[in-house]
């Protein structure tokens, strides 16, 4: 599981869609590959913003990549570019933390015409965060230590039956030892019964 981009796009209507703020992670390409994915990903961003209406999500599927997608009304459109593997409900938290801090940050007058040079650096952090989405969604953590648990108490019950321990036997002796309860609570009161107390 891979995010390969976090961006915020300009998506004005009537307009031709302009890359704001980006981070591109691209380690996993060779040095000689690394510009022309780079460009990939802002071409394509672009495109996907484009076909995203205002308030609406979508994820699209481009050979190996999904692009996840989150217009606002306010006129820019958050891309986040991940592998296929990678959890869409992970994908467009960050969007929407993504969005919601740049519009915080930039007001429209800093951005709604030209080609503005804008600084988001908590990219960077984004970046490398959410590349293990179990550490950057507690609820995916807390899926992952209640499956391990399962599997925990899957493997004890195993190893019961595997001790030749049957739960049918462990029934049986339940219910023996019930009657054996029984026979003592009578045996008793019968002992007792020949004595009187006054």
């Amino acid at each position: 599981m891979k995010v390969h981009y976090i961006g915020i796009v300009r998506n004005l209507p009537g307009a031709e869609p302009q890359e704001l703020v980006s981070e591109k992670e691209l380690s996993a390409y060779s040095r000689f590959t690394r510009n022309s994915y780079a460009e990939f990903m802002s071409l394509f961003a672009g495109k996907v913003a484009q076909a995203t209406k205002p308030g609406q999500r979508q994820d699209v599927e481009q050979q190996e990549h999904t692009f996840h997608a989150y217009a606002r009304s306010e006129g820019v459109c958050g891309i986040v570019i991940t592998d296929h593997e990678y959890p869409q409900l992970v994908a467009h938290q960050l969007l929407s933390k993504v969005v919601d801090e740049f519009l915080g940050q930039h007001p429209l007058s800093t951005w709604k015409t030209g080609s503005p040079t804008l600084a988001m650096p908590q990219l960077k952090e984004y970046i490398t965060k959410y590349q293990d989405p179990q550490q950057a969604d507690s609820i995916l953590k807390i899926q992952k230590e209640l499956d391990e648990t399962k599997i925990t108490l899957h493997k004890t019950i195993e190893s019961v039956l595997q001790r030749g321990e049957k739960i049918d036997d462990l029934v049986q002796k339940s219910d023996g030892l019930s009657a054996q309860s029984k026979m003592f609570y009578q045996q008793a009161k019968k002992q007792n019964s020949c004595c009187v107390v006054m």
